[in-house]
């Protein structure tokens, strides 16, 4: 099969209590699972398709066949956003430091002022969908959301530029222990975001 999912890079029960393991691995076992396979047999039909990275497959999905274009829209962005997600969160969490954090000062104010427009971002986010702080075209900061699979990589995102971090708002990312609260899932995430992963695409962004 052309595209395979990776294991969690951490125990299902490492982020808690911010993120419990039954979330987890539902939400890598089942949801994460089916977005892999679903993928699969959409690019099995043209084979040509299989020889992409995962990335380049993504990009330009309007260019696809039409016949797969909205299995691989959704399902390529799913199978993307979710190994993103996974890689940008760790136990313990942290803070920016270096070049990142002076960035965020410099565009936001502040620690505290960005997580507050991301935040927004996120429970703000109608239905199901994502929210990111990425690096434009002008290697400059923004945050922005995009609906169900979509990420600002897509050229049909409203939004383009390099994602640095992403949160998922999708209900079965959270809805176990927080239900409807997800404003309370969005506050408690920020204690399981691995800055350090952040700053390593921050800098390869710019």
């Amino acid at each position: 099969m052309a595209f395979e999912l990776a294991p969690l890079p951490y125990p299902s029960n490492a982020l808690e209590p911010a993120i419990d393991a039954r979330t987890m691995e539902i939400h890598h076992g089942k949801h994460h699972a089916a977005y892999v396979t679903n993928l699969n047999n959409a690019v099995a039909k043209h084979p040509e398709l299989e020889k992409l990275s995962l990335e380049d497959l993504i990009r330009d999905v309007s260019k696809l066949p039409e016949d797969v274009r909205t299995a691989v829209r959704n399902n390529g962005g799913g199978h993307w956003n979710h190994t993103f997600f996974w890689q940008i969160m760790k136990a313990g969490g942290g803070k920016p430091t270096g070049a990142l954090a002076a960035a965020i000062d410099a565009k936001f104010g502040s620690l505290d002022a960005f997580k507050e427009l991301f935040g927004k971002a996120a429970v703000g986010r109608f239905g199901s969908g994502w929210a990111w702080l990425g690096v434009g075209k002008d290697k400059a900061l923004c945050i922005c959301s995009t609906p169900n699979q979509d990420n600002p990589l897509m050229n049909v995102a409203d939004c383009q530029c390099t994602p640095i971090l992403t949160i998922d708002v999708w209900e079965h990312a959270y809805y176990l222990n927080y239900q409807n609260r997800r404003a309370d899932y969005v506050a408690a995430w920020w204690s399981v975001v691995n800055w350090t992963k952040v700053e390593e695409h921050y800098a390869k962004a710019r």
